[in-house]
């Protein structure tokens, strides 16, 4: 596999701190891009969620949602039967959307 290089901007402050991370974490810069860049490819989406709130507002935020549209509904909860077969619905629609786009 052929070797290129890339440019990336950002601001001295922020590729300082990158690289102290990196460096704790026991990776270089390029090999945690790498990391990145393969991520986005492999699922074909970026892999963390992308708002305007803080991580930590969204997830409050998204759990006090859910809670409530839980107490708010009138359904009985799902089996495991129900939850299970949920499951396979949506394994088969995956599968079916990959088949379509080969």
């Amino acid at each position: 596999m052929a070797q290129v290089s890339m440019t990336v901007r950002m601001d001295s402050q922020l590729k300082k701190q990158f690289n102290e991370l990196c460096n704790e974490i026991g990776m270089s810069v390029n090999t945690a891009i790498n990391v990145f860049v393969n991520a986005v490819v492999k699922t074909r989406s970026i892999p963390f969620k992308i708002s305007a709130y803080p991580t930590e507002d969204n997830v409050l935020r998204d759990f006090y949602e859910f809670r409530n549209q839980v107490a708010a509904s009138e359904r009985p909860e799902l089996t495991m039967e129900e939850i299970n077969e949920e499951i396979r619905l949506a394994r088969e629609e995956m599968a079916d959307r990959k088949k379509a786009a080969v």
